[in-house]
């Protein structure tokens, strides 16, 4: 499941509501937002949260709150009575410290449970099991790290997922937002440290092909309008790829919209299945122009030099030599090339040219 986050330190913005019900369009059916409530502020924050419970309610989206037995008190709440706010909207808490297995077992019967997953060990998860936790109910939540070089590391986090899942629980992990940050320090707020100056839909599909992860939320405010884009795009089969022209009017230079990887996916490149049906399409040869050394992101088209597979569109996906029979027409650009890996055998793609060609 893929999931936002909403903050309640703040009052609700004007385009709150619009924002989760663009999210929600996007695919995003899950809320987390922090329950550790100033002892002199409780009753904004209960306003607060009832009025984002509403808005997860109407927009059938689950509200996961991050909370603490003192937050629980400014509320005149406990751990036994906490199941009282799924009447606000809230549909499962985050626990860590201050409550006992046998609190956690019992409120695992009535409603969602978030474990911490970085401190978890065999011998607690047994202990839970043996007060009667109900799995169905139960989740393992990792934290997000917002100080620099503090994230996690991909072996340790994978090892670990794939042994919560043994145990039978599902695994949740952050990864950053790459529009409005959260301060005070503004450096993103992902699980892992290889994520944090990465867009949010590439450090997605890490984690989507990982198969050790679950459940994936931002943990910032907000994503860029393009991650969304981009998002919107693989929800219908898409990846959707930004380059930067090697020359003005570059996307004329296209062959076509839409293309497919072919099936039999080829090592060094991403090949258009499509393509070479609009380069040889009639008397429409492609002229040997601009063939340039290919960094891996290069966006090129075989010219007529190639034969049969002129006008054939390829994207490399690592450093190749200059090509007398290829031309280069732009480069994907940075923050998109980690997608490239992801786009296997039978994927489909489409390029975005930017509007200034590069340096």
């Amino acid at each position: 499941m893929l999931g936002i986050s909403v903050y309640l330190n703040e009052p609700p913005a004007e385009n709150q509501e619009a924002h989760i019900r663009k999210m929600r369009s996007a695919g995003f059916r899950g809320i987390f937002t922090s329950l550790h409530i100033p002892e002199d502020d409780p009753g904004q924050y209960a306003d607060r949260l009832r009025a984002l419970g509403q808005l997860a309610a109407s927009n059938k989206m689950e509200l996961t709150a991050d909370i603490s037995p003192a937050s629980l008190g400014h509320l005149g709440l406990t751990f036994k009575t906490a199941d009282r706010l799924l009447d606000w909207g809230v549909t499962g808490l985050r626990v860590d410290y201050g409550i006992s297995e046998e609190e956690t077992a019992a409120l695992s019967h009535r409603m969602t449970v978030a474990l911490n997953a970085s401190t978890l060990t065999g011998e607690s998860i047994r202990r839970l099991k043996e007060c009667g936790l109900r799995l169905s109910a139960a989740e393992a939540w990792h934290n997000f790290y917002p100080r620099p070089e503090t994230g996690l590391g991909w072996e340790d986090f994978t090892e670990r997922n794939r042994w919560l899942r043994s145990e039978g629980l599902k695994v949740m992990e952050f990864v950053p937002g790459d529009g409005e940050r959260r301060g005070p320090l503004y450096k993103g707020l992902p699980t892992l440290e290889a994520h944090r100056d990465r867009t949010s839909f590439s450090a997605y599909l890490d984690l989507l092909n990982s198969g050790c992860v679950d459940h994936i939320y931002i943990g910032d405010p907000s994503m860029s309008g393009h991650s969304l884009e981009q998002f919107n795009c693989h929800a219908e089969g898409i990846f959707l790829l930004r380059a930067a022209p090697a020359f003005p009017d570059a996307q004329a230079a296209l062959p076509g919209t839409g293309h497919t990887n072919r099936l039999d996916a080829a090592r060094d490149v991403i090949r258009s299945a499509e393509s070479r049906l609009y380069g040889n399409a009639g008397d429409r040869p492609v002229e040997p122009a601009n063939t340039a050394a290919r960094p891996v992101g290069a966006v090129t088209i075989d010219n007529s030099r190639y034969g049969r597979y002129q006008g054939e569109l390829q994207i490399t996906k690592r450093d190749l030599p200059s090509d007398e029979k290829v031309n280069v027409v732009g480069r994907i650009i940075e923050d998109d090339l980690p997608i490239l890996p992801h786009i296997r055998g039978g994927s489909a793609f489409r390029i975005r040219m930017e509007e200034r060609p590069q340096a």
